[in-house]
């Protein structure tokens, strides 16, 4: 069984697909950003050393066979951020790679299939996070908003948020995964913050924190999420399916 780990870049998934040619093996077990253990059916993990020149040119021979759709479809199956897709997307790299013809819309194959149905779920929790996000105004004037996706998603949403608070500073934050973006108000980059902070912790921000009118808002959002529910046509089943549960604990209106 042949192992690799690398650090879970896009870059770094691409150059152990260069790898593994260089070194005449297919990859079983893929694994991002941590050394894997030795088994009885697997040699030492291999380290991939991520590199751009390398990365550029298996992305290059994957361009000269595959639509636009098909190249996107292989960077977002990638958010899907576990071990079993990214052996997904590297099979179905090979694929391309190996074939004289184009595989795309072989849907006999296992992986392309399964590589679409990856772009589907990470592309639908893209959706869902632009629904349940709730920021709230801090003192000076930020944004402030916490969020758990189930994939990572921050980096297809992101361009949505600064288009939508052009004119705001804003930080939506990652907690699974511990970064975040931070806007400026003309450039949105990538930030980690400390995780001691209480509204780290909770995604509240405290009432020291807050702007003198957040918590108003925050109640007058929540005395209308209340009075447009009809009582009589309550469904508890079918809210958990269009509001996903995991996003709750952020939510204004799911606060006490």
């Amino acid at each position: 069984m042949v192992s690799y780990n690398y650090d879970g870049s896009f870059d770094g998934l691409l150059t152990a697909v260069f790898d593994s040619y260089s070194r005449r093996e297919r990859i079983d077990v893929l694994s991002r950003g941590v050394m894997l253990q030795t088994n009885l059916f697997s040699d030492d993990a291999y380290s991939v050393m991520t590199d751009e020149n390398k990365a550029v040119r298996v992305w290059n021979a994957l361009a000269k066979k595959l639509s636009k759709g098909a190249l996107g479809a292989i960077a977002t199956a990638y958010l899907c951020t576990d071990d079993a897709g990214d052996v997904v997307v590297y099979r179905f790299v090979c694929r391309v790679i190996d074939s004289e013809q184009s595989i795309e819309n072989d849907f006999s194959d296992a992986d392309v299939v399964q590589l679409l149905k990856n772009c589907r779920r990470v592309r639908g929790e893209a959706h869902r996070l632009l629904q349940f996000v709730r920021f709230q105004k801090a003192a000076d004037g930020t944004y402030f908003a916490m969020v758990e996706p189930l994939y990572d998603v921050l980096p297809m949403a992101i361009g949505h948020f600064r288009d939508r608070f052009s004119d705001s500073r804003f930080v939506i934050y990652d907690r699974a995964r511990d970064y975040g973006y931070y806007y400026d108000g003309a450039v949105a980059q990538r930030m980690t913050m400390k995780s001691d902070r209480s509204h780290m912790i909770t995604g509240q921000l405290p009432e020291d924190m807050m702007d003198g009118e957040e918590k108003l808002f925050q109640q007058l959002w929540r005395t209308y999420f209340k009075s447009v529910a009809i009582q009589e046509r309550l469904n508890p089943r079918k809210q958990r399916n269009d509001m996903p549960v995991r996003y709750w604990k952020y939510l204004t209106e799911k606060q006490l």
